[in-house]
C-alpha cells in the first residue's frame, strides 16, 4: 500500500523539477551572434566588455529556448599585438552570459569557434587570430635587399654588392620589425559561439500574461 502511495509522490516530484529547470541547452550547441562592440588588439584591454545579439534562435525539442535577439556578455580575456616577423596578433574573448528580451539572465560557458573574417582564424583556446606577415611585408624585404645590392654595387663593385645587400636587408628587417600587426573584430562580425557543457533554462521564454484587474464596484447605490 505504502509503494502505491509512494510512486505517484515521486512521479509528482519529478514532474515539479522538470517544471523548475525546463529543458537544457546541450553541450556542442552552435550559438550564431553578431558583435554589437568592436573589439581590436591596439585599443582593448584585459577585461573590457563585450555584447553580441543572437542573430538565429536556438530550439531544442520544438522549444525555442534562446530566441533571435538575445543578448550575449563576456569580457576580453587576451589582448596580444606582437612587434616580429612570425607569429599573430591576438584576441581573446570569454562569454560569460545571455540574457533573454524578457530579461531572464542565464550562465554561459562557451568558446569562440569561427568568424566571418576572411583571411583569420580562431585557435583551439577560442582566440581570434588576426593576420600575420603578408606579401606586401615579403616585398619589403625583397626590394630593400635588392635596393642595398645595387647601391653596394655602384660604390663598391662586387663586395659591395654583398655589404649593400646585408645592410639593406637589415634595414627591412628593422622596420618591419617595429611594425604593428593588429587584430580587429568590427562591430557586425559574425561570432560562431559553442557550449561547453550544458545550459539550464528556464521553462518559460517568454512573460506571463498579465492579470486582468476586476471592475471596481459600482459606488451608487440601487434606486
Amino acid at each position: 500500500m505504502k509503494k502505491w502511495i509512494a510512486l505517484p509522490c515521486m512521479l509528482l516530484l519529478a514532474s515539479v523539477l522538470t517544471a523548475q529547470t525546463g529543458s537544457p541547452v546541450p553541450a556542442g550547441t552552435t550559438l550564431m551572434v553578431r558583435l554589437d562592440t568592436t573589439l581590436a588588439t591596439f585599443s582593448n584591454r584585459i577585461g573590457d566588455p563585450f555584447q553580441a545579439k543572437v542573430t538565429q534562435a536556438v530550439v531544442v525539442n520544438g522549444n525555442t529556448l534562446i530566441p533571435v535577439g538575445a543578448t550575449v556578455e563576456g569580457r576580453v580575456t587576451k589582448v596580444n599585438e606582437p612587434r616580429r616577423i612570425s607569429g599573430k596578433p591576438t584576441i581573446g574573448i570569454l562569454p560569460e552570459a545571455v540574457i533573454l528580451p524578457t530579461g531572464e539572465r542565464y550562465y554561459l560557458d562557451a568558446t569562440l569557434v569561427d568568424t566571418n573574417i576572411r583571411g583569420t582564424d580562431v585557435s583551439a583556446e577560442g582566440q581570434f587570430k588576426g593576420t600575420g606577415h603578408d606579401r606586401r611585408d615579403t616585398l619589403e624585404v625583397g626590394g630593400g635587399t635588392a635596393g642595398g645590392m645595387l647601391v653596394g654595387g655602384l660604390i663598391g663593385g662586387g663586395p659591395g654588392i654583398l655589404i649593400g645587400g646585408a645592410v639593406g636587408a637589415s634595414a627591412t628587417t628593422v622596420h618591419w620589425l617595429a611594425k604593428h600587426r593588429s587584430a580587429t573584430l568590427p562591430a557586425g562580425t559574425e561570432l560562431t559561439l559553442e557550449l561547453n557543457r550544458p545550459m539550464a533554462m528556464g521553462a518559460a521564454t517568454t512573460p506571463a500574461p498579465a492579470p486582468v484587474a476586476a471592475p471596481a464596484p459600482s459606488s451608487g447605490g440601487s434606486k
